[in-house]
C-alpha cells in the first residue's frame, strides 16, 4: 500500500500478476483484482466488471495527455495545473454527456 493512502481494491493489468503483490495485498485486506497470466496453472477469478473501469481511467489519462499544456507541465504552480487539468476534464465530460 502508498503510505497515506487506504485501498480496498488494487486493481492492475496482468503484468502486476506476482504472488508477492498477491500476497502483500492479502496481508493489508486488499482486493486484488489482477487478471492471472496464462501460464499461471491454477487460474484465479477476479471481478471482471471491476476491471474494465480500469480500462476507462487509462482512456481518460490517454486524452488528458492530448493537451499538451497537461502533458508536459507547462503550468509551473500547482494550483494552476489543477485548474487547467480540472478545465480539461470538465470539457472531457461535456463532450461525453
Amino acid at each position: 500500500m502508498i503510505e497515506g493512502f487506504e485501498a480496498v481494491h488494487l486493481i492492475a493489468d496482468r503484468g502486476y500478476d506476482t504472488d508477492a503483490i498477491l500476497e502483500k495485498a492479502s496481508e493489508q485486506s486488499i482486493n486484488a483484482v489482477i487478471p492471472p497470466r496464462k501460464h499461471r496453472q491454477v487460474q484465479r477469478a477476479y471481478d471482471t466488471s471491476l476491471y474494465r473501469l480500469r480500462h476507462l481511467v487509462e482512456n481518460a489519462f490517454e486524452k488528458l495527455k492530448r493537451w499538451r499544456g497537461v502533458a508536459t507541465r507547462y503550468a509551473k504552480r500547482e494550483p494552476s495545473f489543477l485548474a487547467a487539468a480540472q478545465i480539461r476534464c470538465l470539457v472531457l465530460w461535456l463532450n461525453i454527456s
